[in-house]
């Protein structure tokens, strides 16, 4: 069950007086802008990816090329992706600790690039299918050491508005691909799929045009005693270059009370997932996080569309494409304005309601798919077709605005990559395994396959309730000793905050000459 409500920190105090929205705030504006390119669009590369599959088989020229995958081989060429994700879990948190979070997206985004290459330039199935593996282990770097920069970089006002929107972006890769389909499939030869495949590399290039612009994660230079620098980027972004502004020291003080409390207490590896009761609970959650976030249905829309399309009677390639990119474009806007809006409610409760969104959706989707299995009625397709665009504002209530917000918020600093790696590890499964037992599904036993999804989304409305803690309106710092038996280093964390507070010199020691005479 959620634990007992926390009371509110001084940061949190500090920011509730804070009334400057932050497009007035000249500094941080500038590094939210800058942030678009070189983090948000990261999502974008998978949703490409998966809108572009989607595509894909529409394409007479692929399906020719590839000999017409049906069944598993379909679904291998759509899971091996998600395979080469799998393949770099063990490193991830290695290279973002080691070498910082912007170099970890630009390894990523370099690796990408050549996958795309490589994906376009495929002469045989096994090429492409290498190729895509390749990708795919390119994309946890970015992805990892990404959504830890915003919520490490961002201030706290807006730290969970900018994890929202981190998987807002799938949408934008996602109309991109559906979109650049629709056009390459009047293209009478090879390159109908050979060019979306290479245009894969664009959100990655624009990472690397961008790398930096964008300064390093506070977290990680104090974590390698660089608390000076630390603290310039915290004044310049979180108080607009004003050295006397109690906010970035107070966050400084959390920050490195944080990070010795951490360091006296935790064992090196992974075993530090499992180490004490607090952090078994957060490997728990983020694991079955993982799961629910790919195994709730939605693969089997973003990815195997054109297969429900044909079994409702919609057999024309062009409408059938046109649906792919309308399904794309309603989820980015559904995507976009949620992420808005949901941050700002308690995130166990959001997750509880969009788990029960999405059991009412898929519920209603089998009823409809049954009828027009049974009967064929024309009416009963277009429900199916209804409850598929639903099922995009219930997934956004809480598994697309608020996962990487919510993983971010429970793990602390020296754990946060491996237990992004964690949760990546478990998602990119769940996404593998029913990526390629999606087709096999639909093939053999048709809309009884959708029953799988709504019993397993009856487990997730139950584990939500009884295992998911509430993070909602505390400072990372404050949420890295979350639970019961955590409370000892909470106190003393609340303790190095109010020092800043009481010491009337402390903020006049970093500030300029000009500003001190």
């Amino acid at each position: 069950m959620a634990p007992a409500v926390i009371e509110e920190g001084i940061i949190q105090q500090l920011i509730r007086n804070d009334k400057v929205r932050w497009w007035n705030k000249p500094n941080l504006r500038s590094l939210y802008l800058l942030l678009v390119p070189f983090c948000l669009f990261i999502e974008s590369t998978s949703g490409f990816d998966s809108s572009m599959m989607n595509g894909m088989q529409a394409l007479e020229y692929w399906k020719d090329y590839f000999n017409h995958p049906k069944g598993g081989q379909l679904g291998l060429l759509v899971a091996c992706y998600n395979l080469g994700a799998l393949t770099s879990i063990p490193f991830v948190s290695i290279v973002s600790d080691h070498v910082g979070r912007r170099w970890s997206i630009i390894f990523g985004s370099v690796i990408m690039i050549i996958g795309s290459i490589m994906q376009g330039l495929s002469q045989n199935l096994a090429m492409f299918i290498f190729s895509r593996i390749f990708l795919g282990h390119g994309i946890v770097y970015a992805i990892i050491a990404g959504a830890a920069l915003l919520g490490e970089l961002g201030h706290p006002k807006e730290r969970a508005f900018l994890g929202s929107m981190f998987n807002a972006f799938y949408g934008v890769g996602a109309v991109l691909g559906a979109g650049i389909v629709v056009r390459t499939i009047n293209i009478q030869n090879d390159w109908s799929w050979r060019l979306p495949s290479m245009m894969q590399a664009i959100p990655s290039l624009l990472q690397i045009g961008f790398a930096f612009t964008v300064p390093e994660s506070p977290r990680w230079l104090v974590s390698k005693d660089r608390s000076e620098e630390a603290l310039q980027i915290l004044i310049k972004y979180h108080a607009e270059g004003d050295a006397s502004d109690e906010l970035p020291h107070i966050e400084l003080a959390e920050i490195r009370k944080a990070l010795e409390i951490e360091n006296d207490s935790r064992k090196r590896g992974w075993v530090e997932l499992f180490q004490t009761p607090g952090m078994r609970r957060r490997s728990l959650v983020s694991g079955a996080l993982g799961l629910f976030v790919q195994f709730s249905g939605n693969s089997l829309i973003s990815q195997y569309l054109v297969p429900i399309l044909e079994m409702i009677g919609i057999n024309d390639r062009q409408q059938q494409v046109r649906y792919n990119v309308g399904k794309e474009a309603w989820g980015l806007i559904v995507g976009i304005v949620l992420a808005s809006i949901t941050p700002r409610y308690p995130r166990r409760r959001m997750y509880l309601l969009c788990a029960s969104c999405l059991l009412l959706c898929y519920t209603g989707w089998t009823v409809a798919q049954a009828r027009n299995r049974i009967t064929g009625s024309v009416e009963s397709g277009y429900a199916v077709l209804v409850f598929i665009f639903l099922y995009s504002p219930a997934y956004c209530l809480g598994y697309n605005a608020l996962t990487y917000v919510y993983m971010v918020e429970i793990f602390p600093y020296y754990v946060r990559t491996k237990g992004l790696s964690w949760f990546q590890f478990w998602s990119r499964a769940a996404v593998m395994f029913s990526s390629f037992v999606n087709p096999i599904g639909l093939n053999d036993i048709g809309w009884k396959y959708l029953l799988v999804y709504v019993c397993w989304l009856c487990f997730e409305v139950v584990f939500i309730y009884f295992f998911f803690p509430e993070t909602f309106g505390k400072t990372l710092e404050e949420l890295t000793f979350l639970f019961d038996d955590e409370t000892a280093n909470k106190e003393a964390l609340a303790a190095s905050a109010q020092k800043v507070l009481q010491d009337p010199n402390i903020t006049e020691i970093h500030e300029s000459a000009e500003k001190k005479a």
